[in-house]
């Protein structure tokens, strides 16, 4: 079979124009930017507004493994067999991070027949959003270091007379705005900056600082929340970047850089449209991680793509216990949409990685022996799968799970899960997918069962509600998200937690950053764990994107490379032919 790329490159594509008015946007509604992609402009929604919302299909998967199961695989899929019933249908799914592209994941346009194209241009830096959100978090970095030098050098009454501006007397120790950068780089998790020579202050006042990646930026949770130019422009405002020395927030409006910053972001709002390998419209936005943020594409992405077709099928990252669980208690109470049905992508393989019989790490070979008939392992890894299972229907959500197929698999091994699935008491439909080989026509069967769940009446309810204290959304999360037995928090989080609900931030949602390795807190503990403790060592206040950021274990908020990065298999040729990006 050829790669993932060449298969791209083989591929005929239609004109972005052509895309755009199948779906029926109109000619001053977007913006192309190049032949195969284009900005659409929010003044669609304005048109649209009176259209009744189509069906939501949220795509999660099974506890994640080095070996990946697929799951942008199965959401481009799925969009194409919905395509071949000859529903309207489109994708949505987020801008992939420049991170795990060089880092060990590598790129993430799907694959096979089943991707997004051109998939070197959704990779590589796309439309620059990503860039935007950067640029835009750390000017306010920038701002709050340029305002803490120049209070500092002269006096806090000086520099009221001699700029017009009330001091704000930020705390250095309690600045809480770490700069970002879109690349795994451990070195930068703990820098020192403001360093100067002997004597001299020009470089600003040293203080203790860090790098986050920039999908863990706030301002990145804010554009997949916003759900317009006003709520992204209030949102921004609203960013506590720091505490003045009696302790009360600073905000960006503060600062006066919340209008910058959105300026900064004005076309980074914008959803980028593209399409599959089949021509299917596909909408690109936003790109937060969903270890350590809410792990979905955008409410506005969202709107537009409901608003356009009958069916819309995006993803949450990771398993359900992340992406979906930040889906239906983030996303749904803010967007007031919630999903009509959800596909639960598993994999032989990935079952058997979930046995906790195999000590899989990434980067490294695949044993051979996961590819060998072992139903002692599968019937292991399938406790992880019926725990993700009653996860999902615990929201109420009616739900199909997809069985990712590789070619080593076992027809035997295959036929049994099935069964197994369709024993299970759940009311959970079950099919073979086979978009990676087949493209469309090897979903067909899984697109008809979506569309059968998709019409079953809602029965939607999160794990809880925004007026709730902050306590009782973390140990809703912990407890019957994921069937933990307690919540510790650490002395610091306590401490957060006091301060937070002091300053009246108590009706905000939680945000779990945890490993995605594990439905515990402890990435090496697999298959259905029951009764662990969930530790919180720190919250952080995200007012702009209306949720408290909770640090479960040991999740880093900056990744690091591995031993053989994807960036080795990168190049390009003497023609200018991308080589090595899969």
């Amino acid at each position: 079979m050829l790669s993932d790329i060449e298969i791209c490159r083989n591929t005929p594509l239609q004109p972005i124009a052509d895309v755009a008015q199948h779906i029926g946007l109109e000619a001053h509604e977007y913006t192309s930017q190049g032949l195969h992609k284009a900005k659409v402009k929010l003044s669609s929604l304005k048109r649209l507004e009176g259209n009744t919302a189509g069906k939501l299909i949220v795509v999660t998967a099974i506890t994640p493994t080095p070996l990946g199961e697929g799951k942008t695989v199965t959401t481009i899929g799925l969009a194409q067999g919905l395509a071949k019933l000859n529903q309207s249908v489109m994708a949505c799914i987020r801008q992939p991070s420049m991170g795990p592209v060089f880092g060990v994941k590598g790129g993430a346009a799907g694959g096979g027949y089943s991707q997004v194209a051109p998939m070197e241009e959704l990779n590589l830096h796309l439309t620059g959003d990503i860039h935007a959100v950067t640029a835009a978090h750390n000017l306010a970095a920038a701002a709050i270091d340029a305002r803490i030098y120049h209070e500092q050098r002269g006096g806090y009454q000086e520099f009221e007379q001699r700029c017009g501006l009330k001091a704000l007397k930020i705390d250095p120790q309690s600045v809480v705005w770490k700069r970002v950068m879109d690349h795994n780089d451990r070195a930068l998790r703990m820098v020192t900056v403001g360093q100067n020579e002997a004597g001299k202050t020009i470089n600003g006042y040293q203080r203790e600082d860090g790098f986050d990646i920039s999908a863990a930026s706030e301002l990145m949770a804010i554009l997949a929340l916003a759900k317009d130019l006003k709520d992204l422009r209030q949102r921004i405002g609203k960013i506590v970047v720091a505490y003045d020395l009696n302790g009360n927030p600073i905000t960006t409006e503060d600062l006066q850089v919340a209008g910058a910053m959105a300026v900064s972001m004005k076309e980074a709002i914008e959803p980028t449209l593209m399409q599959t390998l089949e021509g299917v419209p596909t909408l690109i936005h936003a790109g937060p991680f969903a270890n350590i943020a809410h792990g979905n594409s955008s409410i506005i992405a969202d709107d537009i793509a409901t608003k356009l077709v009958d069916y819309t099928v995006t993803e949450g990252g990771f398993g359900s216990d992340m992406g979906f669980e930040k889906a239906c208690n983030i996303k749904a109470q803010m967007s007031e949409k919630a999903p009509d049905c959800a596909v639960i992508v598993a994999t032989l393989r990935g079952l058997k990685a979930n046995s906790g019989l195999y000590d899989l790490k990434p980067g490294q070979a695949i044993p051979d022996s996961l590819f060998e008939e072992d139903s002692h392992a599968l019937k292991a890894g399938f406790e992880n799968l019926k725990w993700h299972i009653d996860n999902v229907t615990q929201y109420g959500v009616p739900a199909v799970v997809a069985i990712n197929r590789f070619p080593q698999d076992s027809e035997q091994e295959l036929h049994t899960l099935k069964e197994w699935i369709e024993a299970l008491p759940s009311d959970v439909e079950v099919a073979i997918s086979e978009g990676f080989a087949h493209g469309g026509d090897g979903t067909l069967s899984l697109a008809e069962k979506v569309v059968t769940q998709t019409n079953k009446p809602s029965q939607f309810k999160p794990l809880y509600r925004l007026e709730q204290s902050i306590e009782e959304k973390l140990m809703a999360v912990a407890e019957v998200g994921y069937g933990a037995a307690t919540l510790t928090l650490s002395e610091q989080a306590k401490t957060q937690l006091k301060r937070f609900k002091d300053q009246g931030f108590d009706n905000l949602a939680v945000c779990m950053a945890k490993t995605p390795l594990s439905i515990s807190t402890d990435g090496s503990i697999k298959g259905a764990p029951s009764g662990f403790d969930v530790e919180i060592r720190e919250l952080k206040l995200c007012a702009g994107a209306g949720f408290i950021y909770a640090l479960c274990g040991n999740v880093m908020t900056m990744p690091g490379l591995p031993d053989k990065p994807a960036f080795m298999n990168l190049d390009i040729d003497e023609d200018g032919n991308i080589i090595g990006l899969s």
